[in-house]
């Protein structure tokens, strides 16, 4: 009777494909695990802000964003209808995809792509984004019946665009981040960011919120209280206050009982409770202390 042997290497298999399988275990659970840090901590996201309004959800980074904050407040300040607002969102998007540029075509520049030739303002003065959308909603306010006029009608008035049909690209996205600017959609303004390595500037920020806003601020020590002439200006301010957080090491901004926090993660990306109320109309914003 033959003897049995032991199974020659060849047959039994290669050697590898023990490893082989075990390495694929370890990479699937290293992605899993880079998809829930991802998605639960925060890792890899990087700073965004989005807006939330009339059904829809818009995102930019928290330099476009800080851009549209200042063009939609100073709406506010004027007195102008959201529309306004919506409308100026929409060119600047257009015109420079909300960037403070220092060329364009011919002597373009700034966030409107505005020309000193055509009598705008100096290049200087249309690079600072507080003088340009003012420039802007002056020459939107000289157009009778803009309030009812298309987009792409008001960008043939106002711009003297090549390609006034363009404007209509953007409408969506200047009308949502309007509302949620404007005040009409609270807590609809978030953004997420990485922590500030630099301190903030109360006495600065208080002389912007009366400037973009309007609206009175005091300061006293690492926080800046607003009081707002009712609540929707309130929202409003604390939008402005979420967008302009990157650019002014913003670490919370508080809307009556509800708190936005700073934090590079998904927690900043909606508003929580706060652990004491103010009244409704009132925003108090605190500062990174270095």
């Amino acid at each position: 009777m033959p003897r049995s042997r032991p199974a020659l290497d060849e047959e039994r298999g290669p050697r590898w494909a023990p490893v082989v399988a075990s390495l694929c275990v370890v990479g699937l659970l290293c992605t899993a695990g880079a998809w829930y840090a991802r998605d639960r901590i925060g890792l890899f996201l990087g700073d965004k802000c989005q807006a939330t309004a009339l059904g829809e959800t818009v995102g930019f980074d928290p330099e476009q964003m800080n851009h549209a904050s200042t063009i939609v407040l100073l709406g506010v300040k004027r007195g102008l209808p959201a529309r306004a607002g919506s409308i100026a969102v929409a060119t600047a998007i257009q015109e420079s995809k909300l960037r403070n540029l220092t060329y364009g075509d011919r002597d373009s520049v700034g966030l409107f792509q505005q020309r000193p030739s055509q009598g705008w303002g100096t290049v200087d003065e249309l690079q600072d984004p507080v003088y340009a959308t003012n420039a802007f909603y002056e020459a939107l306010t000289k157009v009778d019946g803009w309030q009812g006029m298309r987009i792409t009608e008001i960008a043939q008035e106002v711009q003297r665009s090549a390609y006034p049909e363009a404007y209509a690209d953007h409408e969506h996205e200047g009308r949502t981040i309007a509302s949620a600017l404007a005040g009409h959609s609270p807590t609809g303004l978030v953004c997420r960011l990485d922590e500030p390595t630099d301190p903030g500037r109360p006495d600065t920020l208080a002389a912007a919120v009366t400037e973009q806003t309007g609206q009175d601020a005091t300061a006293q020590g690492r926080v800046v209280t607003i009081r707002a002439t009712d609540d929707r200006h309130a929202w409003a301010v604390g939008a402005w206050a979420v967008a302009q957080a990157q650019a002014r090491n913003i670490v919370s901004v508080q809307v009556g009982d509800r708190r936005w926090t700073r934090d590079a993660g998904d927690v900043a990306m909606s508003w929580g409770d706060a652990d004491e109320a103010v009244p409704s109309s009132q925003v108090r914003v605190t500062l990174h202390g270095g």
